[in-house]
């Protein structure tokens, strides 16, 4: 079972889901997460602090298979307001989804204001581990409802749930 089918939880409204990987990269699991936040028919911003990453996942959605292409652009143009997926550090006000990428941080009002917040983060990494564990307590500390999905052999797996 994929993560994004009924079972995992993905139809949960303002809810941050944790996403952490282990088994597929970021550039791998990113895309498939925007597809289920657009099949929901959510405006997606994927926020991130580096720059250099930013520009790299764009390449990588514009480099989609053409059956899939999500139409996006990088924040700071003349039509961010226009693109139905926008990469950039910026404020999530007209999004029903943020995707939290490399230590860029969600508060609580904007998991609370969004449809779904997802943060994501690299297993290998001890900073980003660390960086979301004190995601996880902060958000969920102020009433939150969240899922912790990890990878286990390729397939997504929920290892915890905090509020409802």
């Amino acid at each position: 079972m994929g993560v994004g089918d009924d079972q995992t939880g993905w139809r949960l409204m303002g809810a941050v889901f944790f996403y952490h990987l282990t088994d597929s990269p970021l550039e791998a699991t990113l895309p498939m997460l925007i597809g289920k936040a657009r099949g929901a028919g959510w405006r997606v911003l994927v926020r991130g602090r580096d720059e250099a990453l930013l520009r790299l996942l764009d390449d990588v959605l514009w480099q989609g298979p053409e059956d899939g292409f999500q139409p996006h652009g990088m924040a700071g143009g003349p039509h961010d307001a226009d693109q139905p997926i926008l990469l950039g550090d910026v404020p999530s006000d007209g999004f029903g989804c943020v995707m939290s990428v490399a230590g860029a941080d969600v508060t609580a009002d904007e998991v609370n204001a969004l449809e779904r917040a997802c943060i994501l983060f690299a297993g290998h990494d001890d900073a980003a581990l660390e960086h979301a564990r004190g995601q996880w307590k902060t958000l969920t500390d102020a009433g939150c409802a969240a899922q912790y999905w990890a990878q286990d052999g390729g397939r997504w797996t929920k290892k915890a749930e905090k509020g409802s």
